[in-house]
């Protein structure tokens, strides 16, 4: 088991508060010392009352998932002798009303495209499957009560040579 900890910081100073027009802006403090601005989302609360310019909990958990996601494939991928030069996840959540009328993100769909390099690159089959078995492990997907999609996509170009899987699908066109 282990335990993983994060400080939220906030302070009124000299906004009056009652009033409910204060800002929503505070401190995101992690184990490691590193800082992040949060803020309440412009969409939940309007400015100037919320801060563009900070992250907001529904980002964060955009985020959380997108990187736990990221982790275990290049660990999966890693495992299966796949060389991953770059990755990049354009993630997006959707905040809906669910059965209930309770706001929440009712859909998180990841949207990775990982490029690889070496004499060994992975079939569209393969790579599929490496993003199902990141899917399976990814411990904050196990967590979630949302629907976590994943739309992974590869480059096609490694390094200006055309994979081998992807010659094999152009030449049976």
């Amino acid at each position: 088991m282990a335990i993983y900890t994060a400080e939220i910081v906030w302070s009124r100073s000299d906004q009056k508060f009652i009033d409910n027009r204060y800002s929503r802006k505070h401190i995101l403090r992690f184990d490691g010392g590193i800082e992040i601005a949060g803020s309440s989302s412009p969409y939940v609360v309007p400015l100037p009352y919320s801060a563009v310019d900070a992250v907001d909990p529904e980002e964060a958990f955009v985020a959380s998932l997108s990187s736990c996601h990221m982790l275990w494939f290049l660990s999966i991928a890693v495992k299966h002798g796949f060389v991953v030069d770059d990755y990049h996840d354009a993630a997006e959540g959707v905040m809906a009303r669910n059965a209930e009328g309770k706001l929440m993100m009712t859909v998180v769909t990841l949207r990775p495209e990982a490029r690889f390099s070496g004499e060994k690159t992975p079939t569209n089959a393969e790579l599929q499957e490496l993003h199902r078995l990141a899917h399976d492990e990814c411990f904050i997907a196990n967590s979630a009560k949302t629907e976590v999609r994943c739309e992974p996509r590869q480059t096609a170009l490694q390094h200006g040579i055309q994979p081998r899987s992807l010659r094999s699908l152009d030449a049976g066109r």
